[in-house]
């Protein structure tokens, strides 16, 4: 049996098609080895969102020609769709695809044996206008299983190369989402979270169906317990979204909103599409509908330009507006973006700082948030036994409003909806204890 490998470098939706590159090969009878092996295919599914992306990448692609160099080398991803050039160029890479036309990837494998001459198969991605299928009937290793819905986004937001690497904003056919949620749900998952390039965007290029269309089918799938969105921009937060999730018993405690800054002047140059005062008012309406809602956030800090005044704005509002923890990242210049160009790059040192007095507010709000939930019994799926103390009989998991919990438990309670007190809150976790079992079904692929 021929043998693949793979390494997926980057976000949530990278990993996702790697599942479904996996399912294509397996179909065509491939075993799957470990990348650290020696392997007939290498598989790199490659990110570029930064400028170290592209290096990282780079890195691994590298690593595979070296562990066999008579393998066959296939790079996908972000990077390659928007350097495929510069991967040609590393001696070693056989095939490049980039993010679309995954499912030739075999056709050129047999392509390549037989000819022995490197392929490029990466096609104009501003071109493509329907959404891609990709099957993804089960997970190797997850007890969340996640479920891509949308490709592209038509932000072009000054510090993003994405829409580059992805093109435009398309969703992906309903009656293939309510498929693969029922599948999903059939393989034993009890989460599903709901991903894409620009998630909330679902629908945008549909006739007369939306994002909150999807979210009420997706609430009538049987055996379904939690639906979760990875993100959404604030001006996707329609009231008939808000309707939805008021109204929903699925759709978790929980929305990841980014920011990226407070301060309104900065998010005119980033050319973001909203202002605080409107981010504000829907955070404000959310909370009214959902008092215990978590809201968790990206914030770039030392973007170009950024003064002390705006980044005290940025730090103001998050006080004020009391996310429940933030994802902080130093504005690092991604070539080819207009924000790379721009004057008034901010020094290290002082964006150092900035991230620090960010990161230490994001822990307080956090420990604060948690800290309303002491004594209360909260819905936890553990993922796996604790990482640190894998002999305490601990294990970890998420609350359905993202809070990290530690409890003692037994392995067979993994993948499974559980009722846990909380009886210390913290950051980063919190102390729980066991209170029972709400589902019996676990999905085959974790006791695998």
């Amino acid at each position: 049996m021929p043998t693949v490998a793979f390494h997926t470098l980057g976000c949530k939706v990278n990993h996702y098609e790697t599942e479904a590159i996996w399912q294509l090969f397996k179909e065509e009878g491939y075993e799957k080895a470990e990348f650290e092996k020696r392997s007939d295919v290498y598989v790199i599914n490659t990110c570029t969102v930064t400028n170290t992306g592209d290096k990282k990448s780079r890195q691994v692609i590298r690593r595979a020609i070296r562990r066999n160099p008579e393998a066959i080398i296939c790079v996908t991803g972000c990077y390659a769709q928007t350097s495929p050039a510069e991967i040609m160029d590393i001696p070693g890479v056989d095939i490049v695809v980039g993010t679309q036309d995954r499912k030739k990837m075999l056709s050129y494998i047999e392509e390549f044996k037989k000819e022995r001459e490197p392929i490029n198969g990466v096609g104009n991605i501003m071109k493509a206008r329907v959404y891609e299928e990709l099957e993804v009937p089960s997970f190797t290793d997850r007890t969340r299983a996640s479920l891509k819905i949308q490709e592209g986004c038509n932000n072009f937001c000054t510090f993003c190369i994405i829409p580059w690497a992805r093109g435009l904003l398309r969703s992906r056919n309903p009656e293939d989402v309510l498929t693969q949620a029922k599948q999903l749900v059939e393989a034993g998952y009890k989460e599903i979270v709901l991903t894409g390039i620009h998630t909330g965007g679902y629908g945008e290029d549909l006739k007369e169906y939306n994002f909150a269309d999807l979210l009420r089918e997706l609430e009538k799938v049987e055996g379904l317990k939690r639906i979760r969105i990875s993100s959404i921009e604030a001006s996707q937060i329609t009231d008939e979204v808000i309707e939805v999730i008021d109204q929903s018993n699925k759709i978790v405690n929980h929305l990841h909103i980014p920011l990226q800054s407070g301060s309104n002047t900065v998010l005119k140059r980033m050319r973001r599409k909203y202002t605080m005062e409107f981010f504000g008012e829907r955070l404000n309406r959310l909370k009214e509908v959902l008092p215990d809602l978590a809201v968790t956030s990206d914030v770039i800090v030392g973007f170009p330009g950024e003064t002390e005044e705006e980044f005290q704005e940025t730090y103001d509002f998050i006080s004020t507006h009391k996310f429940s923890e933030l994802h902080v990242f130093p504005y690092s210049k991604r070539t080819g973006t207009p924000a790379a160009r721009m004057d008034d790059q901010v020094d290290e040192e002082i964006k150092n700082t900035r991230v620090h007095r960010l990161i230490e507010l994001s822990n307080q709000l956090a420990k604060e948030y948690a800290s309303g939930f002491e004594g209360e019994v909260l819905e936890v799926i553990p993922e796996e036994r604790d990482k640190e103390h894998p002999e305490s009989g601990l294990l970890t998991g998420y609350s359905d409003n993202y809070m990290k919990v530690k409890f003692a438990g037994t392995e067979d309670m993994i993948g499974k909806l559980v009722k846990v007190k909380i009886v210390k809150a913290g950051y980063p976790y919190n102390e729980g204890e066991f209170v029972r079992v709400l589902s019996e079904v676990s999905p085959e692929t974790i006791s695998g």
